[in-house]
């Protein structure tokens, strides 16, 4: 087969597999290595595939392989551009990138049988796949084979090349760890009376948008501020807000975003994570990948 034929046999696939890598990783950027790699190896080993499994579960394996793999070693946080304010606390998920929602148009929303327990809005949410990257590996990877692609128990332990018995094992304790938090949905107005509020740095207007245990933080590096004194600390003291960012409407992992801009410079992305009619957490993403 030459190297047509073979892009023309995975193209199907591709989306969905940097789906599943972003997911294992919570990183766009290494998601897109990982894939790489993946078809790297599925070029070089498609002489030894035999059939006894379809060609996506095939390459889900070595997808879900070479992300155990790169989950072995974490990037370290940097430092922040300005001198932020001591915060709340340390977040563990400093590698943390946003996923476009572009990039999740033609992905299947159906999981291969009965097994799945998640919606494609809630298994792409920034707190979803947060909640994966602090699990250990071989879990992360059960809890997305399982409950958001759902393959069945003894698919997945022929994924892992592990027992039925340990899946369940494993499945049993990301269950338990895994974030219960709720699918984040907002009212059509809510991000227009926050980017009014952003635009015109309105503190109070913004403050009285925000849920009560609203937090925010800032990927790559692993300031987070909770509750209300702590986020106007944070803003007071960033060039984020100190400056007349421009912001324009965007989405990143199902949920209303803006991408920032500095007269036409581009300044990151800020996510918004709704609960109701007020918003539960701020994600501002400042570094490269963000675009």
């Amino acid at each position: 087969m030459d190297d047509h034929a073979f892009a023309d046999l995975v193209a199907p696939h591709r989306r969905e597999l940097l789906l599943h890598c972003y997911r294992m990783l919570g990183s766009r950027t290494d998601a897109e290595d990982a894939l790489q790699e993946t078809l790297l190896a599925a070029w070089r080993g498609l002489d030894g595939f035999e059939g006894r499994s379809s060609l996506r579960t095939w390459l889900y394996t070595i997808a879900t392989r070479r992300c155990l793999n790169a989950r072995r070693s974490a990037p370290k946080a940097p430092v922040p551009p300005f001198e932020p304010p001591a915060p709340s606390r340390r977040g563990e998920v400093t590698w943390l990138q946003p996923y476009p929602d572009d990039l999740l148009d033609g992905v299947p929303d159906a999981a291969p049988g009965p097994e799945a327990r998640y919606e494609m809005r809630e298994a792409i949410s920034l707190a979803f796949v947060a909640g994966l990257q602090r699990m250990p590996p071989r879990q992360a990877a059960t809890l997305i084979l399982r409950d958001v692609l759902g393959y069945t128990t003894d698919e997945t332990a022929e994924l892992l090349d592990v027992t039925p018995t340990v899946v369940k094992g494993l499945l049993q304790r990301a269950r338990s760890a895994k974030s219960d938090a709720a699918t984040p949905v907002g009212d059509d107005g809510l991000t227009d009376r926050f980017a009014r509020a952003f635009a015109g740095r309105d503190l109070p207007a913004l403050l009285a948008l925000l849920t009560d245990d609203a937090w925010l933080a800032m990927p790559p590096a692993p300031h987070e501020y909770h509750g209300h004194d702590a986020i106007a600390g944070f803003l007071t003291a960033s060039p984020t807000w100190q400056y007349a960012l421009r912001l324009e409407p965007a989405r990143a992992n199902r949920q209303p975003a803006f991408a920032c801009f500095l007269d036409d410079a581009p300044a990151g992305l800020l996510v918004l994570t709704p609960r109701g009619d007020r918003v539960a957490a701020l994600t501002r993403f400042l570094y490269e990948g963000v675009a």
